[in-house]
C-alpha cells in the first residue's frame, strides 16, 4: 500500500504554506520526497493512506493514571473521558484545556499510567482542514516522536534542525521516559548528569551530524528526515482522535489496507510471501496435472467406446456420436429380430395396462414412433403420482402437457 506521509509545519497554514512529504510503498522504502502546496501534493493511489506527521515542537507528553469507569474509545466522541483529562491536566498546562488537543497512547487501559500527547487544537484541525480541502484527507495522525518502545530496543537520540537552531530529542522504552527536547548545545550536560543510563544510540541529520558528535563525543549515525517520517509512519500512534476521529468504516478499511500492505511489502513476511506462492504454485501444478490426467482418462473412454462400436458393427465407418449409433444399431437388430423394443408401442401398452387405476383407460392414443399420447384420460393429482410411481420400476416416464399425457421410455431418444 502507498502512503504519502506529511510533516506538518509548525505555523498555521496559509496560502503560501508548503509541506514537506515522502511516498513509500512498504514504509521503508523511499519512493520520492519533495516540498509542494496542498493542491500539488502527489496521491497516494489505490489502495494508500496519507499520514500527518507533527513535529515534536507541538507536543508536550504528560503520564496520569485514567481513573476506573472511563469509557476508553479514543477514536470516538466521548465527553466524559475528554473532561476527564482536562482535570486531570489542568494544573499541568499553559493554556486553557479547551484549546488543546489530547490523544492517548494504544492501548491505554484502566488501573496504570498511561501517555497523553497534547497539542494545540486550532493548528492540527487547520492543518487538517487544509488538506482535505485540496482532496488530501488524512487517514492518521502521528507523532513524529513517541515515548516507549524504539525501533532499536534502547534509549534513543536524535539530533535535528540546522546548525543556527540544533536541537536533541530523547526519547527511550521505559514506561517512565518522556520525549525530551533540549538544544543541542545543552547535550553533553545531559549526558554528564545521566552517567547511569546506558549509553543511547545517536542519529543526526546530515546538517548538524558533525555539531551532534562534536558535542556528544562520538560517533552518530545518518538519519534524513524523510527516514524519520517513515519510522513515525510505521507507529502505532494515531493522534486523530475525540473529535478529530474518522468514522469506524473508514478505520476498518485503513487497518485492512495497513495489514495487506504489511503482508504485501514488509520485510519479516518475505519467507510468509515466498511460502503462498510456493503454495499457490503448488496447487496449480497439481490442479494442471489432475486436469491433464483426467482428459487423458476421457480420451481413452472415448475410444474404447468407438472400438467397441466398431467392433461389434463392422459396417459402421464413421463414429460421430458412439453410444447413439450404437443404440440405432441394436434398435435394427431387433426389428429385424422380431423383437419389441422399449420404445414400441406394445411395450409402452403394456407399461400403461399394468400402471393405470383399474377402469381408467383413454379414449384415443397416438403414437409418434417414441412416444404415446394419450387422450380422454384424466387423473387427478395423486393418481398421477401413483402412475408415475408405478411407471419408474419399468423404464417409462409419465407427463402431464396441458392437459394431455404423454408416456415414453426413459434414457435418451
Amino acid at each position: 500500500m502507498s502512503t504519502l506521509i506529511l510533516h506538518l509545519p509548525q505555523a498555521l497554514p496559509g496560502p503560501s504554506t508548503r509541506y514537506r512529504y515522502a511516498v513509500t510503498a512498504d514504509g521503508h522504502q523511499l519512493l520520492r520526497h519533495d516540498m509542494a502546496a496542498p493542491s500539488l501534493l502527489p496521491e497516494p493511489g489505490r489502495p494508500g493512506e496519507i499520514v500527518a506527521v507533527v513535529p515534536a515542537q507541538a507536543l508536550s507528553w504528560h503520564r496520569v493514571p485514567l481513573p476506573p469507569g472511563l469509557p476508553l474509545g479514543t477514536h470516538q466522541p466521548s465527553p466524559r473521558l475528554r473532561a476527564a483529562l482536562e482535570g486531570l491536566l489542568e494544573e499541568r498546562l499553559l493554556d486553557e484545556p479547551a484549546q488543546l488537543h489530547f490523544a492517548l497512547q494504544p492501548d491505554a487501559g484502566h488501573g496504570s499510567p498511561c501517555w497523553v500527547a497534547v497539542c494545540e487544537r486550532a493548528w492540527l484541525s487547520a492543518h487538517l482542514q487544509a488538506l482535505e480541502a485540496a482532496g488530501r484527507p488524512v487517514s492518521r495522525v502521528v507523532p513524529e516522536f513517541a515515548p516507549g518502545a524504539t525501533e532499536h530496543g534502547g534509549r534513543q537520540c536524535t539530533a535535528l534542525g540546522t546548525e543556527d537552531d540544533a536541537r536533541l530529542v530523547v526519547c527511550g522504552p521505559s514506561d517512565d521516559d518522556a520525549v525530551l527536547l533540549l538544544p543541542l548545545a545543552m547535550a553533553s550536560a545531559w549526558v554528564q548528569h545521566s552517567p547511569d543510563t546506558p549509553t543511547p544510540e545517536v542519529q543526526a541529520e546530515p546538517a548538524v551530524a558533525a555539531q551532534a558528535e562534536r558535542l556528544l563525543g562520538r560517533p552518530v549515525r545518518l538519519q534524513s528526515l524523510d527516514e524519520r517520517l517513515m519510522a513515525a509512519a510505521r507507529g502505532r500512534w494515531d493522534l486523530a482522535q475525540f473529535e478529530l476521529a474518522s468514522s469506524a468504516q473508514r478505520r476498518a478499511m485503513r487497518q485492512a489496507a495497513g495489514v495487506a500492505s504489511s503482508f504485501l511489502y514488509a520485510p519479516q513476511w518475505r519467507a510468509a510471501r515466498w511460502g503462498v506462492c510456493a503454495l499457490v504454485a503448488a496447487h496449480l501444478v497439481g490442479l494442471n496435472a489432475w486436469a491433464w490426467q483426467e482428459r487423458q482418462s476421457l480420451q481413452a473412454k472415448q475410444v474404447a467406446v468407438r472400438a467397441t462400436l466398431q467392433q461389434t458393427f463392422p459396417k459402421v465407418q464413421v463414429v460421430v456420436d458412439a453410444p447413439a449409433q450404437m443404440e440405432r444399431e441394436v434398435a435394427l437388430l431387433r426389428q429385424a429380430a422380431g423383437q419389441l423394443g422399449p420404445r414400441d408401442a406394445e411395450s409402452l401398452l403394456a407399461g400403461l395396462a399394468r400402471a393405470l387405476p383399474e377402469g381408467r383407460t383413454p379414449t384415443a392414443m397416438e403414437y409418434s414412433g417414441t412416444e404415446l399420447r394419450l387422450q380422454g384420460l384424466s387423473l387427478a393429482p395423486d393418481e398421477l403420482q401413483v402412475v408415475q410411481s408405478r411407471l419408474q420400476p419399468l423404464g417409462l416416464r409419465l407427463r402431464d402437457e396441458a392437459g394431455r399425457l404423454v408416456l415414453q421410455a426413459d434414457g435418451p431418444r
